[in-house]
Formats: C-alpha cells, sequence, structure tokens
C-alpha cells in the first residue's frame, strides 16, 4: 500500500482552532534565536513547546518533551519543511502530530476577522486581527459603503470581507505611516479606484525629509470622511509620528491608530527625536483626556498580548478603563510621563526605518524582502 499523505495542519485552522479556545499542543522545531523573535502566541489554552529540529532527533526518550500523546500537536517551522520531519518522526512513535503548512511565514499572514457591535450610523464593524504581528485593521460598512482603516498589505483577505458583506469599498486610511508592517493602502487605492487619507505630516520622511511618492487625499484635525449614513472625524494626536490621527464615528468609536494601546502607547522614538515627540504624546494624551468620553470604545492598530483581549476575543476596551488600567496613560504629571518614557525605551528593529521608506514610496520591496522585513511581531508599543 501507498504511504498515507502526511497529515498537515493550514495556518488559518490553526488559528481559528486556538481562537475558539481548543487545547491544542504547538511545537516550534526552529532555531531558539528565531522562536525569540517571534512564536505562535495566539490562546489562553495553548500549550507552546519549542525544541528545534537537532535536538528532537536525538531524544531517545520523548517524555523530555512534556507532550500529550493523547492531543493534536502542530509542528511548526519557518516555511513548512523542517516541521515535516518532525511531524513524521513523531507520528512514527504515536503522536498526533500535524506539520503547519507554510511555517511561520504563513502564520504571519494569517487574519482573524472580528465583528464588533454597530453604531447608529455604521452596520457593520469588523476588526481583522493579523494575529502574527499583533496589528489590527478595520472595515467599517454604512449604507453598503464601507471604509478600510490601517490595512495590510494582503488585499484579498479584505476582498473577502467586502463580498461576504456585500459592500463597496469606498475609501481607505492609513492613521499614520506605518514603520513595522508594509502597509495596503496605497494597493488598496489603485486596485478599488477609491482615495487614500493621510495626514499631511506623514506625507515625509522624518529621517531626511523626503517627499513621499504618494498620491493621498490631506484629512488633518476636524476634518471628515462621509461614507454612507456615516461620518468619520480626524482627530490629529501626533507623538508616535507627526502625522498620527485617530478615527471618531457616532462618537462611540475612536480608531486610535498607534497613539494610544489598551496597555501601553506608541513609542516616539522611531525617527531619533524622542525628546520632542515624547512631548507632543504627552500634548496629544492631554487633549483626548480632556475631549473624550470615558464609554468611548478605543480601538487601536496594533496589541501587545493575550491580556488585551475582551472575553469575544477583540481588542478593544472604553476610554475610561484604558485612563485608568494603562500604566503610561493614567500618569497625570509631565515629567513623570517624559521620565517614563526615556526610561522603557528600547531599542527597535532595524528593518524598520525601510518599511516606512517602502510605505513613503520612496524604496520598492519585493515579496521576499517584505517577508523578511516584516517577521516577528510588532514593536510598536513602549513596554
Amino acid at each position: 500500500m501507498p504511504d498515507q499523505p502526511l497529515p498537515q495542519m493550514p495556518p488559518q485552522e490553526l488559528a481559528e482552532r486556538l481562537d475558539r479556545g481548543e487545547a491544542l499542543q504547538v511545537l516550534d522545531v526552529r532555531a531558539p534565536e528565531k522562536v525569540a523573535r517571534g512564536h505562535v502566541a495566539l490562546g489562553s489554552e495553548r500549550d507552546f513547546h519549542a525544541v528545534p529540529n537537532s535536538q528532537l532527533f536525538k531524544l531517545s526518550d520523548l517524555r523530555a518533551l512534556e507532550l500529550d500523546a493523547a492531543r493534536p500537536v502542530a509542528v511548526i517551522c519557518g516555511h513548512g519543511n523542517s516541521s515535516k520531519q518532525a511531524t513524521a518522526f513523531l507520528r512514527e512513535r504515536g503522536y498526533q502530530a500535524f506539520s503547519v503548512t507554510g511555517g511561520m511565514a504563513a502564520w504571519e499572514t494569517v487574519y482573524v476577522a472580528r465583528r464588533l457591535s454597530p453604531t447608529p450610523s455604521l452596520s457593520h464593524v469588523i476588526q481583522l486581527d493579523r494575529i502574527g504581528k499583533g496589528a489590527l485593521s478595520y472595515v467599517l460598512m454604512s449604507d453598503g459603503d464601507a471604509v478600510l482603516v490601517d490595512p495590510g498589505r494582503h488585499l484579498d483577505r479584505y476582498d473577502a470581507v467586502f463580498t461576504e458583506l456585500g459592500a463597496a469599498p469606498a475609501a481607505v486610511v492609513d492613521t499614520h505611516v506605518h514603520a513595522d508592517y508594509l502597509s495596503g493602502a496605497r494597493a488598496a487605492a489603485a486596485r478599488w479606484k477609491i482615495p487614500y487619507f493621510l495626514h499631511p505630516d506623514d506625507a515625509v520622511s522624518p529621517y531626511d525629509e523626503r517627499p513621499g511618492k504618494l498620491t493621498f487625499q490631506p484629512l488633518s484635525d476636524g476634518d471628515t470622511i462621509v461614507f454612507g449614513r456615516a461620518t468619520l472625524r480626524a482627530v490629529h494626536v501626533p507623538g508616535h509620528t507627526l502625522g498620527s490621527i485617530a478615527l471618531i464615528a457616532d462618537e462611540g468609536l475612536a480608531l486610535t491608530g498607534d497613539f494610544l494601546f489598551v496597555q501601553s502607547i506608541g513609542r516616539p522614538d522611531l525617527a531619533g527625536r524622542t525628546a520632542s515627540w515624547a512631548k507632543l504624546l504627552w500634548k496629544s494624551l492631554e487633549r483626548v483626556r480632556q475631549s473624550w468620553p470615558g464609554d468611548l470604545l478605543i480601538l487601536p492598530a496594533h496589541y501587545g498580548n493575550e491580556g488585551e483581549r475582551r472575553a469575544d476575543r477583540a481588542i478593544a476596551a472604553r476610554f475610561d478603563v484604558v485612563a485608568a488600567t494603562n500604566t503610561a496613560a493614567a500618569i497625570q504629571d509631565e515629567r513623570t510621563f517624559l521620565k517614563w518614557i526615556a526610561d522603557h525605551t528600547s531599542p527597535f528593529p532595524e528593518a524598520y526605518r525601510t518599511i516606512k521608506e517602502a510605505n513613503l514610496g520612496l524604496v520598492d520591496v519585493s515579496d521576499a524582502d517584505a517577508e523578511i522585513l516584516e517577521s516577528g511581531p510588532n514593536q510598536c508599543a513602549i513596554v
């Protein structure tokens, strides 16, 4: 009889099963330094193990792995090749092992869509969770028109949402020029023939002030985007970048980009002007603390860990909760805040400058380079 095909698990299936709370075991067989830069971290019931293939095959007693032979084991590597060898090895020894197709490279392209509560003018609010990066983008729909906010480069994921909702894309917005992932906004504007909105202060390189090579419609403080019955109002909140904005919908939702997260704030050091940008960040926080209502729902563009999730698995929190429990946002004194920033600033990936310049249209990046540049979870928050 011919050999049975090796059991494999698509990364989307792995994500959905972990997200549902299934107690899956994950075995990462990459080198320790690669695991340290980023690994599968989704799901409160995830049982994570890591041992490189070179050590796995030398084990005479697999009890050292502490894997339960009665439960499924998702084996993951960099691109789905080494995991096949490890899966076969475990299968031969009685484990219910599955090789994760495409490995971590594919894991970082997985998006999980979550429906949030509608508002008076928005019939659908969809949060798309790019779990490998901890990056969040949004589709907002009103009367069949949809606005896309902070999209990643995998536009087919948004196409699927538009098709499911029966929505027509009307506009795309970047809350700022991203440094940790390649934005899909310019490509979305070209693909769907829709306007691309960006604050003009972010349309130049923060490193050498070169103008970006991009076509956009300026979205400044107080400007609005009208679609269907809905209106998005821009609030300029500089600090993470000079052109950072938040988008307010129905005075009930605030898409805050990288300005304000559930448990942290956007780092002000990505352009080498930490002191001056930290002061801008303080002023932005002061402004919203004085003007935003406590029941405003904060919808950020990033998160750092599973502890930021609500019971429904979405990343969101009321502003009064964020203001009280977010360490940085709760600081009430400017001098204390600036010291906290200085004490918590850490090096950021060298790739961030290249990614930001690519998002400005100043450098070209191939798909292979994009995978390398985007590797690992985001490091946009101060921790």
